[in-house]
Formats: C-alpha cells, sequence, structure tokens
C-alpha cells in the first residue's frame, strides 16, 4: 500500500475528472436501482390478475431506466478510464525523462530488457489498478450501500439472512489476495528476465548466426518462457479458484432468499413480487462480491509493480547539478582549454587506479594525441570531461573553471564525442547527422558529411540523406557508420572535438582524406584524437603515451621518436607493416 501513495499526486492532478466519473456513477447507480422494484411491481400486478397496459408501461420504464442507466455507465467510463490512461501516460513519460537523468553506471548495472519490463508491464499494471480499480471500487461501495438500504427497507430479517454468506467471501478474497501478491511479484520478476532475453537475442542476432546458435538460443529462451509461463499458471490458479467461489456464495443467498422469503410470503409480510426485487437485487450484489475480489486482485499486482517503478523513479543520478553549479555560465564563456591537475580516477566499486596523477594542459585551438594499450585509459580520460565520470582525486578546468562548477547541459552542449563503438538510430541518415537539433539544417548536414569523408557513398545511396537506416545503423559498413557519427560530432560544432579511436574502421588513404578535411575544422577548436595508429596523430601539437594509467611518454611526434621508448618502437612496427602490406 506505501508503494502505491506515490500515485497520489497523480490522482490529484486528474481529481475533477474523479469527481465527475463519481457524479455518472451516483446516477447510474439510482436508476439501475430502481428498475428492480417496477418489476416486483408488475409481479405484484400480474399475481393479482392485472394484465395489459399497466404491465406494458411498467416494461417500457424499466428498459428505459436500463438504456438511461447504461448511458450514464458510458460517460463514467469515459472519465475515470481515460483518467487512467492519461495517469499512465504521465507515469511512462515521468519514468522515461528519469531515465535520461540517470548517470552510465545506472545502465550498467540495469539491463535493457527490465527496464523495458517496467515500463510496460508494470506501468499496464498500475493503469489497470487506477482506472478499472477506482471505478469499480466507487462503483461497489456505492451499489453496495444503496442495494443493502433497500433491502432492509423490503425486509430486514430476509436481508440478514441473506447476507451470511458476505463474510465468508470477504475472508477468501483476503487469503488469496495475499497469495496474489506474491506470485505476482515473481511473475513481473520473470517477465522481466524474459523481456530481457528478448532484447538482447535481437541485438546479438548477427553473432549467433555467425556461431549457428539459434538452437542453443532458443533452449535458452524456451526454459525461460517456461518459467514464466508457470509463475502465471500459478497466478492464474489463484485467482480462478476465487470467482467460482464467489458465484457459489452469492448462489447460496439466493436459495436462502427463496426459501426464507417463501415463508415470508406466507406469513404475508411479503409478496411474490418482493421476491422477485431480491433475486435481482441479490443479482446486483454478486457482482460487487465478485468485483471486490476482482478489485483486490488488480491491488496485489499494482503494489509490487509500483514498487518496482519506485525502484527507479527514485534512483538519483550519482552526476548532477548541485549548489556548487553556476548557472550562470553558458556555452558563450567556454572556448576549450583544458587543465587536467594531478587527476587520478577508480571506478565506483572498484579499488583499482584506472588512471593515476595525470596532469596535462591542452590549449583552445591544439590538438593532443593520446596513445597506449588496451586498457591503459584513453577512453576513461576522456569519459572524466563531459562528467559521464566524476573523479574524486585532483581537478579538471575548462577555461580556469572547475567543470563540476559548470551546469552539465552545458558542459556537453560544448563537446562533442566521436565514440569507438558508433550507434546509429533508425532513422534517416540526415536526422542521424542532424541529431542535436530538431530541424535538420540541410546546408550544415552536407557539409558535415562531406568534412567526415561521408558524401561521397552517400550520394550512391537511392535516397541520399534521406535514407532510412537499420537498427543501429546496420545498413551501413564499419567505415560509413563511424564517418556517419562523425559527421554527427562535426554538425554540432563543439568547441571541444574528440575522437575516440573512430577511424579505425576506415583504411588509411580514407583516414588520411578525412584528416585533411578536418584541418580546417579543428584549427579553432580544441581536439583531442585517441588513436592506434600513429599516422592519425601524429601532426598533433602534443602526443601522450598512456601506460598502466599514467602518462609515460608525452611530446611532439619527433620528440617521440628521438625517445626511443614506446612511442619509437610502435612507429618502426606500423612502418613495417605498412611496406609489407603495400609489397
Amino acid at each position: 500500500m506505501k508503494s502505491l501513495s506515490a500515485l497520489l499526486p497523480y490522482l490529484r492532478k486528474y481529481r475533477k475528472k474523479i469527481f465527475i466519473g463519481y457524479l455518472f456513477i451516483l446516477l447510474h447507480l439510482g436508476l439501475i436501482s430502481i428498475y428492480p422494484l417496477i418489476i416486483g411491481d408488475a409481479m405484484d400486478k400480474i399475481t393479482n390478475g392485472i394484465y395489459g397496459t399497466p404491465i406494458y408501461l411498467d416494461i417500457a420504464y424499466a428498459l428505459g431506466l436500463t438504456v438511461i442507466g447504461g448511458f450514464f455507465l458510458f460517460l463514467t467510463r469515459q472519465n475515470i478510464i481515460v483518467m487512467s490512461r492519461e495517469i499512465e501516460n504521465d507515469l511512462r513519460f515521468d519514468f522515461f525523462s528519469h531515465l535520461q537523468t540517470l548517470s552510465k553506471s545506472f545502465f550498467n548495472k540495469n539491463s535493457t530488457g527490465d527496464l523495458m519490463a517496467r515500463a510496460t508491464s508494470d506501468i499496464n499494471n498500475i493503469r489497470n489498478f487506477v482506472g478499472p480499480g477506482i471505478m469499480y471500487s466507487l462503483q461497489t461501495s456505492t451499489r453496495l450501500t444503496i442495494t443493502l438500504i433497500i433491502l432492509f427497507n423490503i425486509n430486514s430479517f430476509v436481508t440478514l439472512v441473506a447476507l451470511i454468506p458476505l463474510p465468508i467471501i470477504t475472508i477468501l478474497v483476503y487469503k488469496i489476495g495475499k497469495f496474489t501478491f506474491k506470485r505476482s511479484l515473481k511473475v513481473q520478476e520473470s517477465f522481466s528476465e524474459m523481456t530481457a532475453k528478448v532484447q538482447e537475442s535481437f541485438s546479438g542476432i548477427r553473432v549467433i548466426k555467425t556461431f549457428i546458435r539459434e538452437k542453443y538460443e532458443f533452449s535458452e529462451f524456451d526454459n525461460i518462457s517456461k518459467d514464466n509461463f508457470q509463475k502465471n499458471l500459478n497466478l492464474a490458479k489463484i485467482q480462478s479458484f476465487s470467482f467460482p467461489m464467489m458465484f457459489l456464495l452469492t448462489g447460496i443467498s439466493i436459495i436462502l432468499v427463496i426459501y426464507f422469503g417463501g415463508i415470508k410470503v406466507m406469513e404475508g409480510q411479503m409478496t411474490y413480487g418482493n421476491i422477485s426485487e431480491f433475486i435481482i437485487y441479490i443479482g446486483h450484489l454478486t457482482w460487487p462480491m465478485i468485483a471486490f475480489g476482482w478489485i483486490i486482485n488488480l491491488f496485489q499486482r499494482a503494489s509490487p509493480s509500483m514498487g518496482r517503478l519506485l525502484e527507479i523513479i527514485n534512483a538519483t543520478p550519482e552526476i548532477k547539478d548541485n549548489v556548487d553549479t553556476d548557472l550562470k555560465i553558458s556555452d558563450k564563456n567556454l572556448k576549450g582549454e583544458i587543465l587536467f591537475d594531478n587527476v587520478s580516477f577508480k571506478y565506483p566499486g572498484s579499488d583499482k587506479y584506472i588512471l593515476k596523477n595525470i596532469n596535462l594542459k591542452i590549449k583552445n585551438g591544439s590538438t593532443l594525441g593520446i596513445l597506449g594499450q588496451t586498457g591503459a585509459g584513453k577512453s576513461s580520460l576522456i569519459n572524466l570531461l563531459p562528467r559521464i565520470f566524476d573523479t574524486e582525486e585532483g581537478n579538471i578546468f575548462i577555461d580556469g573553471i572547475n567543470i563540476k562548477k559548470i551546469p552539465i547541459k552545458v558542459l556537453r552542449e560544448i563537446i562533442g564525442i566521436v565514440p569507438q563503438e558508433s550507434f546509429l538510430f533508425s532513422n534517416t541518415i540526415e536526422k542521424n547527422i542532424a541529431y542535436s537539433d530538431d530541424i535538420p539544417n540541410s546546408g550544415e548536414v552536407l557539409v558535415a558529411a562531406q568534412s567526415a569523408g561521408l558524401y561521397k557513398d552517400v550520394i550512391n545511396f537511392p535516397y541520399r540523406f534521406h535514407t532510412i537506416l537499420g537498427e543501429r545503423g546496420i545498413t551501413l559498413s564499419g567505415g560509413q557508420k563511424q564517418r556517419t557519427s562523425l559527421a554527427r560530432a562535426l554538425y554540432k560544432k563543439p568547441e571541444i572535438l574528440i575522437l575516440d579511436d573512430s577511424l579505425s574502421a576506415v583504411d588509411t588513404k580514407t583516414e588520411e582524406e578525412i584528416l585533411n578535411e578536418l584541418k580546417l575544422i579543428m584549427k579553432d577548436r580544441t581536439n583531442i584524437i585517441i588513436s592506434h595508429r600513429i599516422s592519425t596523430i601524429k601532426n598533433a601539437n602534443n602526443i601522450i603515451v598512456l601506460k598502466d594509467g599514467e602518462i609515460s611518454e608525452q611530446g611532439t611526434h619527433n620528440e617521440l621518436i628521438s625517445k626511443n621508448g614506446f612511442y619509437f618502437d610502435l612507429y618502426q612496427k606500423q612502418l613495417l607493416e605498412d611496406e609489407i602490406s603495400n609489397s
């Protein structure tokens, strides 16, 4: 129940619709509660030998009340059920928006499939509680009250006798609800696991096919699916038991009414019409009893789902603006000079330092080349700049301002990163390049594509820049993906441009062409290039070699060659490889 209290702000937002919906419930129930009395009156008339017009009028009145009552029921659903859909939309929007604020470490710990399950199945459970749950709660309690008042006015004794099975239904619903809660939680957890497996399999379908592991993956999914099926079946068994028991108990109520009501008729305290009224009203009570059990089930499913949703909504981003953030700083204040002041870094939860005592200055308009073996800390170093991760030891400054004082939105606005693994969206090439804009500027897209060496490929596509890419850009080659990703960063026109080994999938000739195109663009901004190829970074103003998280060598290309260290050895090796490949 505590978790569902988080819905109160959403319910308050739509309290007007709930109130109007309840007014229609009152009108609906008020009308349909009258027609059993009309039927009873008709029965008494028939018993007394009255036929013809009076009976036809009673039938007409009953039908009219039913039709009008049904119309008010429609209006009820138009308010309360529509309200639940609006809350569902708000919840999904808030959930998705909050996910955008969370740090990278959060996504490292939570699978995509699990998050998808919470955004779909869990929110749907909550919607069912907010819509049908609230509507039937109001409807059931009101109908129960109105019906009982009428029945007690007809005959108190027969009413009390007819109500004997009701406490049994209440106890039954309570007991079943406890089992439903536990099993519902297991169903949701199993669904998350299944969704995660499906998402992973679809994302890795090329690897699966390459290694001919379709049968294995199917077997893995089959096991998870069967587990989900069994847990749903266990939940369904509990739920299916409740409804027949409620029908049985309300059936017993009708038998009691006929028996004891018949005695009262013989004693002259009731009429045949009253018996008819009682049977119809007991039918009216049957739905509230069933609905009550159903509402409990909805509640028992919504409660764990809301709890799972709150786990994400209550998660706070590790990296965010705080009291030290200077909101007056804008991207216009920053030119891009970078200073690493004795920076050391280790990932959260780890004792191993990825970077140690990094002292480095990168002037605006200059280019820094970074070289190092796999795991040396190259990508970790550049991830500290846009605060994908934060360091607790040492400080990083841009134009003399500690980056922790710069609003995150402004900081990331001035930095353009071309990652090692390019990610493209299932959209047109134009919209992928102009991702930083809501409305693409076609002229700027063309310039960025030319600078990235992509234009010569795009003009050969059937729809050119309006060509739709497959998921993750699957329709492009590795080199084309990297160049599209590079064009995306260039389109943004950042003050700081970072290339994280982003030309590794292109051949050396294409790489040279791209770097020549970039010279003019890189002239007025700060540039950081990470590469395994010395040919990519040899013209940089300064080059650092990272080894075990530390700067082991630093200088220009010629200075590093003269030191006869790691850089020199790698240069000689790559020269030999080029000679062999060209021979």
